[in-house]
């Protein structure tokens, strides 16, 4: 089955575990909405004594003894630009885990752009779905997706134009040279936007438990080899994999990025909390970086 016929197959499955895991979510967090300078109107509020009487709306005022003010919704908040790795390497699923770690990453896509929605932000995917804060997020973001013929090439968003207010998620498995997560984190971040970077990983790929003759595949060029004993291998293989999500995490701190990981064995819920709290007006600063390692 094609790379796009699978994504099709899954996708009614993923849309309902990601609106479950936003829903579960969403109730613990509070909104970024806020009132401020701009155009769309977010509520009425009771006219405070000292206010220039010209704020005062009048029609609203003439239904009760009161006089009420309308207040806009602020407009500083962020467009939240959301890349789920659906390259080929995304596909791999060990018996350790029970979906593949593209479904993972497009569950927890989904699920961050229906809470993104919900707060009043708007959401997209660079170079395939304009911003938009429509309440079908996450329809209007899996139609995208299915309508992108080589989805399954790409492990990193394409160079598409991000604005200075924005935010960048980036979810991927990152096995991508570090030179080349350089040069897209440099990019993204020369506008002046800001980002996260969460690495999604198989639980087997941490643990590496291979015993005896094992042949591994790489699925991004269809490359195979050949491991007598396999657990020779592993010490080696886990320090490089330490060593890349070194080099992966200092070229995000070094632009203000925050870097983490998640394991496909772990609920997608402890994932998004950890984003959103990372998110946002004001917290660069604000609590820990997501994930452990």
């Amino acid at each position: 089955m094609r790379d796009g016929e699978m994504l099709a197959a899954a996708l009614p499955r993923l849309v309902l575990e990601a609106r479950r895991v936003a829903s579960t979510v969403v109730h613990g967090l509070h909104g970024r909405r806020r009132a401020g300078s701009g155009e769309n109107f977010w509520q009425f509020r009771r006219f405070a004594s000292g206010e220039p009487a010209s704020r005062i709306d009048w029609r609203r005022s003439g239904r009760d003894q009161h006089l009420y003010v309308r207040e806009r919704e602020w407009e500083a908040a962020h467009t939240v630009w959301i890349w789920p790795d659906c390259s080929a390497s995304m596909q791999f699923v060990s018996p350790l885990a029970w979906e593949t770690k593209r479904d993972r990453c497009i569950v927890l896509a989904f699920a961050l752009a229906e809470i993104m929605v919900r707060g009043g932000e708007r959401v997209g995917i660079p170079g395939i779905l304009r911003p938009t804060a429509s309440r079908a997020i996450i329809d209007r973001m899996a139609d995208a997706l299915l309508a992108v013929p080589d989805l399954a090439a790409a492990s990193l968003p394409p160079r598409a134009p991000v604005s200075r207010l924005s935010e960048v998620v980036i979810l991927s498995d990152c096995l991508v040279p570090v030179d080349t997560f350089r040069d897209e984190i440099k990019s993204l971040a020369s506008a002046g936007s800001r980002g996260h970077v969460l690495m999604i990983n198989d639980p087997i790929e941490e643990t590496f438990p291979y015993k005896g003759r094992v042949e591994f595949e790489e699925l991004e060029d269809s490359l195979t080899i050949t491991a007598g004993r396999a657990e020779t291998w592993r010490d080696d293989y886990v320090a490089r994999l330490a060593a890349h999500r070194a080099a992966l995490r200092q070229e995000c701190d070094s632009r203000g990025w925050s870097f983490g990981i998640h394991r496909t064995d772990q609920p997608p819920a402890t994932a998004i909390l950890a984003l959103h709290q990372r998110m946002g007006p004001g917290s660069r600063d604000a609590g820990p970086r997501i994930g452990g390692a």
